[in-house]
């Protein structure tokens, strides 16, 4: 630590969180910056404050510890410049003056968002449909990721147990593990629920009053509010949002689940099974009639809020017949589960961008390609039913097929005496990623 670190905190509160208590509390703030979260500070958490609210957060926010941690992921995470054009390698050039600036601009009350650059991005697996993407500028996400490390573990605390989106420790796998869990114990009435325009459509109003039941730190509201009121550039049009958390922004997906919190709440005390990951949720229930009472609940809920579900993709199923529902990029039906057609489109998408007949590179660079998207996807895809592999992989051999086949003065598609001249085992020996024997190795293995 160099004398200036020193400095900028008080003797009494050591720099670095020592992680005291025994093994599963320090598990459980594992996550947590130790430049901001000391010994102290842990054990204050972990007892609960005075009155359940946190007061005098804004000179954690604003330490140079804090700052350099925060600038250390947004490098980390990458990402273009904003409307001030400053890209993080320029920022890093200067980082310590930059930081400087930053710290006395929150220290004073002076800082100021800088307009965020709107984008589109096409929706995945819908073709021609498009999603806003707001991009802060570099300064603005360090302040924002140095506010995440103050307010993430205040909040983490008292998060429902069945929320998993965008929380330390947590993630897509273990929802689906929820849900395969319950499907099992015969909740297979599912509310398959789908929040129309979530993150446009959130009260600012009411995220403020959420986070004033844990925060009293006026200047960290007063931040907040400011990241969420802060202008929008688009082209040469510019506005100030009335409502919503713009996506792109560091410190949504947490204010996204702060404002979900009480919904997962409400379920729970009606005694319903939900898992949510941020706005994508399921309810899953024993009988239709529950189901109903469920939905009914959430529309109660979402209403009072602002919110509301799209009428034409919440429904009520019965996983146990034909039809079933897609969840986390998984669809579940009759006791089974494999890749939703989004996702299943998502993969062949890339494959064809990858396989082109007019493919110039060598057969190995082709493989080495396609093998790169393959094992990812499985990765994530792996506890699919088996029905799911062969056919995936005969249509990639098909694609590789075809290269070989043009190559060879051929036409079209792969077929006829293709599949002599290059067959499974050629492929096989070639070192293209196969999902069938992937599939059987991670299925021994799990065995064992």
């Amino acid at each position: 630590m160099t004398d200036r670190q020193s400095e900028e905190r008080p003797g009494t509160v050591p720099e670095r969180a020592s992680r005291a208590g025994d093994a599963k509390a320090r598990n459980r703030w594992a996550f947590v910056e130790p430049s901001v979260w000391t010994e102290r500070m842990l054990a204050a958490l972990d007892r609960g404050v005075k009155g359940g609210r946190w007061y005098s957060l804004m000179d954690k926010v604003s330490t140079g510890a804090n700052l350099r941690a925060a600038f250390a992921r947004v490098k980390a995470n990458g990402g273009s410049d904003g409307t001030d054009h400053q890209t993080i390698e320029m920022f890093g050039a200067r980082m310590e003056e930059n930081l400087e600036q930053l710290r006395e601009e929150l220290e004073s009350g002076t800082y100021r968002p800088r307009p965020a650059r709107r984008v589109w991005i096409p929706k995945p697996g819908r073709k021609g449909e498009e999603r806003p993407l707001d991009i802060p500028a570099v300064r603005d996400r360090i302040v924002q990721t140095a506010l995440r490390h103050v307010l993430e573990p205040i909040f983490e605390r008292e998060f429902a147990e069945h929320s998993y989106g965008f929380r330390p420790g947590r993630g897509t796998k273990d929802g689906l593990r929820r849900v395969e869990q319950l499907l099992k114990a015969g909740k297979v009435w599912v509310v398959d629920a789908d929040l129309k325009n979530f993150f446009g459509t959130v009260s600012h109003d009411i995220l403020l009053s959420r986070l004033k039941e844990k925060v009293s730190d006026g200047k960290v509201l007063e931040l907040i509010e400011a990241f969420l009121k802060h202008k929008v550039l688009e082209g040469m049009e510019g506005w100030e949002p009335e409502a919503g958390t713009p996506q792109g922004a560091v410190i949504s997906p947490l204010l996204s689940n702060v404002y979900l919190d009480p919904l997962d709440r409400e379920m729970e005390r009606l005694g319903h099974e939900t898992v949510r990951y941020a706005d994508d949720l399921v309810v899953l229930c024993g009988s239709e009639a529950e189901a109903g009472d469920a939905l009914a609940a959430l529309e109660r809920w979402t209403t009072s809020v602002g919110l509301a579900l799209h009428p034409e993709k919440t429904r009520l199923v019965d996983a146990a017949e034909r039809g079933g529902f897609d969840f986390l990029g998984y669809h579940f039906e009759r006791g089974m589960r494999w890749p939703s057609a989004k996702n299943t489109k998502k993969l062949k998408d890339k494959i064809r961008a990858k396989t082109k007949r007019t493919n110039g590179y060598s057969l190995e660079v082709i493989i080495r390609n396609v093998n790169q998207t393959l094992v990812g996807w499985f990765g994530y895809f792996k506890h699919s039913h088996r029905t799911t592999f062969p056919c995936l992989d005969k249509w990639i051999r098909m694609r590789v097929r075809s290269i070989l086949r043009r190559r060879k003065g051929g036409r079209g598609r792969s077929r006829g005496s293709d599949q002599q001249r290059w067959p499974n085992a050629f492929f096989a020996e070639q070192g293209l990623f196969s999902l069938v024997a992937a599939h059987a190795e991670a299925s021994q293995s799990a065995a064992r």
